[in-house]
């Protein structure tokens, strides 16, 4: 009964308002439109992906070591994205040699860029500052660790090797966790 009460008190309010207004109530159709093509649900974390032509090198990845399936399950998982150019920064012929013939290789590549949850900007430059100077390190679904810090105003991740990647771009929603665009392959070794 205290739902009905408010959904009528709600009403009764809302219809105080607009009659208390002076101006004609305008036309919102194509805003209303924008605002619920925007609120769409995304696709999984591999349909984001496909979306976007940035990571056709890393969707063509990801299929190779046959991880499609994975990374649209339920997550949620956090995915570092290296774009095309980050892949094209590899030595030549390393992409060809992995997705034809490496590819437990490239599937260890691949999930050292996949974290278990949901990890948003806002958790991981919190997680960096907990650490302090030594950054904060991150397990990944291969079992390898990242260490994050930040490095003039940017989040930087450092691998196994030493190799750092700047994330990009943050907080790409999917549907099964989130996406952050970083410039650099990352090597588990």
């Amino acid at each position: 009964m205290k739902i009905v009460h408010i959904t009528l008190a709600s009403v009764a309010a809302l219809s105080l308002v607009a009659c208390a207004a002076e101006t004609p109530a305008e036309d919102t159709t194509a805003d209303t439109t924008a605002m619920a093509e925007d609120m769409a649900p995304a696709g999984t974390i591999v349909e984001v992906a496909q979306g976007n032509e940035i990571f056709s090198t890393l969707v063509t990845a990801v299929t190779a070591a046959e991880l499609g399936e994975t990374l649209s399950g339920a997550g949620p998982f956090t995915v570092f994205a290296p774009t095309n150019d980050a892949f094209g920064k590899l030595p030549d012929g390393t992409v060809e040699k992995l997705t034809t013939e490496d590819k437990e290789t490239l599937k260890s590549i691949l999930t050292y860029h996949v974290v278990e949850g949901s990890v948003d900007a806002a958790a991981l430059t919190s997680a960096i500052a907990a650490a302090g100077d030594a950054g904060h390190t991150i397990t990944t679904v291969n079992g390898a660790e990242l260490t994050a810090t930040v490095v003039d105003g940017g989040v930087v991740l450092t691998d196994a090797a030493g190799n750092t990647a700047k994330v990009t771009s943050t907080d790409v929603a999917a549907s099964n966790g989130l996406v952050h665009v970083i410039d650099t392959v990352l090597m588990p070794m």
